[in-house]
């Protein structure tokens, strides 16, 4: 298994695929650094990654008397190396533009990807094989479009990509692996751990393909016993050369995990402690995101079972599909590749599969599994090439070169859109989901925030600041507030940023604002007031907008929300009147009218500022609650839970859509109808204190005195949070019974 350079040339000089798979090699490796010049930074980025790059790095500096790293968010659980050597080189070459940095080592990384599926696929068929791996790594959009700015989940799957062909070479090499093969092995281990925890998976897999190994071998030496000569790669087995194989393999992993260490302060205090606390925080995520999806709001964690293989499978290119279910049927169980065919298959396989089993917590994407697909990719470029392979085989030359061509002509799509939509390449549904102009409002876009960047410096580049009063700084707004902060960095002189929610752009002071659609709610994605009324531009993907840029032409909303907040009522509602002039549609001034309505008792008019919002969004939180107490205090019950209960069913945990009709149930003393209101709100964690005083006292009309009814209320939504695997809020539960 040596590599002789001399022989290995002059083995392939003449090979037209091997000249192929280095030059793609050779472009790609510095024209994806290129790339991510253009990238926007994740939502993630300036708020937490990069901070904690540094308080890490600080924490080396002052020899951990700056512990900031140890208490800065739940980020202590992480290995951040990647974060903290592009701080430290940030920091000691004086960089301004520190995103450019951590944008290309990322996209370094992402190539690293694309290289070593096209070694693995390489080792296992060949160059022809290699070069259908390269072009089918790079033009998944998903992935290419994440290569420019994930430094958690790429690095990740480098770091595995490259522990998978080391243990393959390792296994190849047996009994006698090279030292360089497993100190590769060792360090890909390392640097998947400085990554994420998740990486402790590598040890199961040496171990499951060590075992594999052994079946293989010994199955190998019973043929060369029964027909005299040796089939395979395998040598002679024997316990001596067993106990090699297994001191090496755990040499592998131990220098492998506390090298991994080495820049994880939280782990390196206690290694084992504390990676396994790392491994159950992990596993136990408790914080909830609220994503689109199949059309409407649902929390990650009441996302269904199928949520990550679906997106998977609809956001890949078909060839990819196409490709790894055809490879079974072309040559994956050879002798001499099935071991291997067989872990590829697992690699990209079991992890999904452990997601759907555990129910874990995901969100964005299958961003979180992305470490599985280069194995997935391996196995369709294998398919493809075993498809030509096998036409070559039967002399079929036709066959084979169409068969050869066929991932080239599928990757056209996917292609196109990398081109034309630069730099948000993952932002793709592929040909069996309809495409990505089919899912405005049905699925999450961009929700890694990159088009962030595009919105705020178009305003720079295309907007004038706006002319104030006393040198007053133009208000540029959005709710990704650092990144803006960070893109504006070299004109402050002119402009501010402002942290600035969607839903309350209404009520606040801003002149341009820029939003990205992610968390926008799904049924206003999809109506005639979307994009509104004052958008000046728009971030698009294949024609759909993934951001918007705002202009404020008219800010009597803001006004009027001023005169409401000093109890100015007359004063307001002329502003209201005036902007609603300006724009009819303006559901912050339509949702204040209506709270001034209900609180007058105008309730008529409470239904009619409602009704132009709910004709478009019929779920849409605040509309609904206005219009469902407007129809309970004009004594129409039915019509008030009847929107309650529509409100339950496309969002199940949302409170309001709760709480009202068990109100109403409680009052009408229907306890049976109350206590199953009561069992929803528990099943979807949904726990507030209108809910918990109506169970107390619900058990209380049983005949519990009111010390016992409150224990066993909260025992109850103790064990459920327990049950739904939300440890913290079960326990904070528990601690009041103590």
């Amino acid at each position: 298994m040596q590599l002789n350079m001399k022989k290995f040339l002059a083995e392939n000089k003449n090979n037209p695929w091997w000249w192929a798979f280095l030059t793609i090699a050779v472009i790609l490796f510095f024209a994806m650094p290129m790339m991510s010049r253009d990238a926007g930074n994740s939502g993630d980025e300036m708020k937490f990654q990069v901070p904690q790059g540094y308080n890490v790095l600080n924490y080396y500096k002052t020899d951990g008397q700056d512990s900031t790293c140890m208490t800065f968010e739940n980020l202590k659980y992480y290995g951040c190396s990647f974060d903290v050597v592009t701080a430290w080189w940030n920091e000691t070459f004086h960089v301004d533009d520190i995103s450019r940095t951590r944008h290309a080592a990322n996209a370094f990384l992402g190539w690293v990807v694309v290289l070593f599926v096209g070694l693995i696929v390489w080792r296992m068929a060949g160059w022809r094989a290699a070069v259908m791996a390269l072009l089918l790594m790079f033009f998944s959009p998903r992935f290419l479009g994440h290569s420019f700015n994930n430094p958690k989940d790429i690095p990740f799957a480098a770091g595995v990509v490259m522990a998978l062909y080391y243990m393959m070479m390792f296994f190849r090499q047996a009994p006698k692996p090279k030292w360089s093969t497993m100190i590769m092995l060792a360090l890909s281990i390392a640097f998947a751990l400085s990554i994420r925890v998740g990486a402790l998976i590598l040890v199961g897999y040496i171990g499951l393909w060590g075992l594999m190994w052994l079946i293989f071998s010994t199955n190998a030496n019973r043929q060369t016993l029964k027909g005299g000569k040796r089939e395979g790669f395998m040598t002679a087995l024997d316990w001596n050369t067993l106990f090699k194989m297994i001191g090496y393999a755990a040499t592998i992993c131990i220098v492998g995990f506390f090298a991994g260490l080495l820049l994880w302060p939280y782990a390196m205090q206690s290694p084992i402690k504390n990676t396994i606390d790392s491994y159950h925080a992990m596993s136990q995520f408790a914080i909830n995101i609220r994503q689109i999806y199949e059309g409407r709001f649902i929390m990650s964690n009441e996302l269904p079972w199928y949520y990550t293989p679906k997106f998977i499978l609809t956001t890949i290119p078909i060839a990819v599909i196409i490709g790894w279910l055809l490879y079974p049927f072309v040559g994956a169980f050879k002798k001499r590749r099935a071991m291997e065919s067989i872990m590829l298959y697992f690699c990209c396989i079991f992890p999904v599969f452990w997601i759907v089993y555990t129910n874990a917590n995901v969100y964005g994407g299958w961003r979180h599994s992305m470490f599985a697909y280069p194995p997935m990719v391996a196995a369709a470029a294998l398919g493809f090439d075993g498809l030509a392979q096998l036409f070559q085989d039967r002399g079929k030359r036709l066959l084979q070169y169409i068969a050869t061509a066929l991932p080239f002509l599928l990757l056209i799509p996917p292609a196109l859109h990398c081109f034309r939509n630069h730099p948000y390449e993952y932002v793709y549904f592929n040909e069996l989901s309809g495409g990505t102009k089919r899912q405005l409002g049905q699925y999450e876009m961009d929700y890694y925030y990159h088009s962030v960047r595009g919105g705020t410096e178009w305003i720079l580049q295309n907007c004038e600041p706006v002319n104030k009063p006393n040198g007053e700084k133009t208000i540029i707004g959005s709710f990704l507030v650092n990144d803006v902060k960070y893109y504006i960095r070299h004109d402050t002189t002119h402009y501010q940023h402002k942290f600035l929610r969607y839903a309350n752009r209404f009520n606040e002071d801003w002149d341009y604002a820029v939003f990205n659609i992610t968390a926008m709610d799904p049924e206003y994605l999809r109506s005639s007031n979307f994009p509104p009324k004052n958008t000046i531009h728009t971030i698009d993907v294949d024609g759909t907008p993934i951001a918007i840029i705002l202009k404020r032409d008219d800010k009597n909303d803001f006004l009027g929300y001023q005169q409401l907040q000093q109890g100015n009522i007359d004063s307001a509602f002329l502003l209201f009147r005036q902007a609603l002039k300006a724009d009819p549609t303006n559901e912050g001034v339509l949702l204040n009218m209506a709270n001034i309505y209900l609180q007058r008792g105008q309730f008529d008019s409470v239904l009619l500022a409602t009704q132009p919002i709910l004709s478009e969004q019929p779920h849409h939180l605040q509309a609904v609650t206005y219009a469902a107490y407007a129809y309970v205090n004009k004594g129409d019950l039915n019509s008030a839970m009847a929107l309650c209960d529509e409100l339950r069913r496309y969002s199940p945990t949302t409170d309001i859509g709760y709480t009202i009709p068990l109100n109403i149930r409680m009052q009408q003393g229907d306890l049976m109808s109350a206590e199953a209101i009561i069992l929803q709100m528990l099943e979807h964690d949904v726990v507030t204190d209108q809910m918990i005083q109506s169970y107390i006292q619900l058990l209380m009309a049983r005949g519990l005195d009111q010390n016992t009814a409150t224990r066993s209320v909260l025992s109850t939504i103790a064990n459920s949070f327990e049950e739904h695997g939300r440890k913290a809020e079960a326990e904070q539960f528990r601690s009041y019974l103590r």
